[in-house]
């Protein structure tokens, strides 16, 4: 981890290029790794593209450039050099010794983040796995005691065990144990799973882009208090509240990580567990920045996580988007959006709504999208009910939606006409055992 030497570390930030990418792309990662490492209270002083024609396996960049970077750090004296890309163990530590700075790359200012932001026991548990599964190829960069050898007595090294092997010895047996922790986790997490799903409630996560503006959405549509902040990775442990639709339908909302271009393997290994709720969820709604002029990389970017945690549109979620921030935009562009919005959309394409998490714009017509695609698989039910039957009918109007009700003079006998999801229909038969029910599929909308 980064050792910071004073509270103003200063930082030279560059993205090596290999070419391929568009100049919006390139801008993007720039402001991106710039957020990145000042969210780590990093002082940047220059954020910059870096051509590399030629990758060379032991410092990436070739030596005139290694040499004129390295004047480049003296002059401007920095602490850190942030390299956003993945470098092999071998370019991080050759890096060091050309430049005599602290170099960090994408995925350890990621970790780093991840480190700072964790506040649950899960999630302090899940960065420390992700940390130690990547500093574990680094162990002869990170130490400087490991060429010596351990002889002797002890029951921690044998003769002439190196201090490598004992601390990679060490290390697998620490990693063994966080993962044995989180299987707990996992089976916990499953358990609630399991009584969510015995529960009538259907589950909605809000997914998205890291700083898309989710834990600001989730905490308009929930009334909640988690913490919304502008900077990256806010949200680390998923939050979960019950909200009321405008038709009355109760659902399950949660609050998940932020995605990121790259994000790391490490990440997406040790925090599955977590990343289960957004698998489990029956719709998605993907929170999307317009205000970001890479918008759509992000989402390209969001679906290829979906599509690595087994999720999204292509493993039959339902999926609806929001397009974010919408504040930020100028008013014709925002009017653009919307006239956008209500274009038909194509067979397949996700149903949109133009948002403003800080303002509340568009999430009312967000929400008549979530009744929307929660009434999909609806049934309505023609039922003919005893006048005592007031629990089955007061069971109705919670659970659904009563369309129709009227009562016979002569007989005393209700007729109602009610509209439930698949699940509450079977439940309402099962508990009240109706003698005259008649079950057809729900009209659209």
């Amino acid at each position: 981890m980064i050792q910071r030497e004073a509270p103003d570390d200063t930082a030279l930030v560059l993205h090596p290029d290999f070419g391929g990418s568009d100049i919006l792309r390139i801008e993007a990662r720039l402001e991106e790794a710039a957020g990145l490492a000042e969210a780590l209270g990093l002082r940047v002083v220059d954020v910059r593209s870096e051509p590399v024609r030629k990758l060379e396996p032991s410092t990436l960049f070739g030596r005139g450039k290694v040499e004129t970077l390295r004047a480049e750090i003296e002059t401007r004296e920095a602490k850190v050099a942030v390299l956003d890309c993945e470098l092999s163990p071998v370019q991080q530590r050759n890096l060091e010794r050309a430049w005599n700075v602290k170099v960090i790359d994408r995925t350890g200012l990621i970790l780093e983040i991840f480190a700072d932001r964790a506040q649950t026991r899960e999630g302090r548990l899940q960065v420390e796995l992700a940390r130690l599964s990547y500093e574990r190829s680094r162990l002869v960069r990170t130490w400087t005691h490991l060429e010596r050898q351990r002889g002797g007595r002890g029951f921690l090294a044998g003769p002439g065990e190196t201090q490598i092997e004992t601390d990679r010895r060490l290390l697998a047996e620490r990693m063994a144990k966080l993962r044995r922790e989180l299987e707990e986790v996992k089976r916990t997490r499953e358990l609630h799973r399991k009584r969510r799903r015995a529960a009538p409630w259907p589950t909605v996560a809000l997914v998205g882009y890291t700083n898309a503006g989710k834990s600001t959405l989730f905490n308009r549509l929930a009334r909640a208090k988690v913490m919304a902040k502008d900077m990256p990775f806010a949200t680390l442990d998923p939050t979960m509240r019950a909200i009321r639709t405008p038709a009355g339908r109760k659902v399950l909302l949660s609050d998940t990580v932020g995605f990121i271009t790259d994000l790391p393997t490490e990440l997406i290994a040790a925090f599955r567990a977590t990343l289960e709720e957004v698998r489990e969820a029956d719709i998605l709604i993907h929170v999307r920045d317009v205000s970001d002029p890479d918008h759509e990389g992000r989402k390209a970017d969001v679906e290829s996580v979906l599509g690595a945690l087994e999720a999204g549109a292509e493993h039959g979620q339902t999926i609806i988007e929001a397009w974010n921030k919408a504040d930020r935009l100028a008013e014709e562009d925002r009017d653009d959006l919307k006239w956008r919005a209500r274009l038909p959309k194509r067979p397949g394409s996700p149903d949109v709504a133009v948002t403003s998490a800080m303002t509340g714009e568009g999430t009312d017509a967000l929400l008549a999208l979530l009744d929307l695609a929660l009434a999909a698989d609806d049934v309505m039910l023609r039922l003919r009910l005893d006048p005592e039957e007031s629990e089955a009918m007061a069971w109705l109007h919670e659970h659904g939606e009563v369309i129709e009700e009227r009562s016979d003079p002569e007989t005393g006998k209700l007729y109602v006409v009610a509209r439930l999801n698949e699940p509450d229909a079977g439940r309402f038969r099962a508990r009240f055992g109706v003698a005259e029910i008649r079950k057809e599929r729900a009209p659209a909308g």
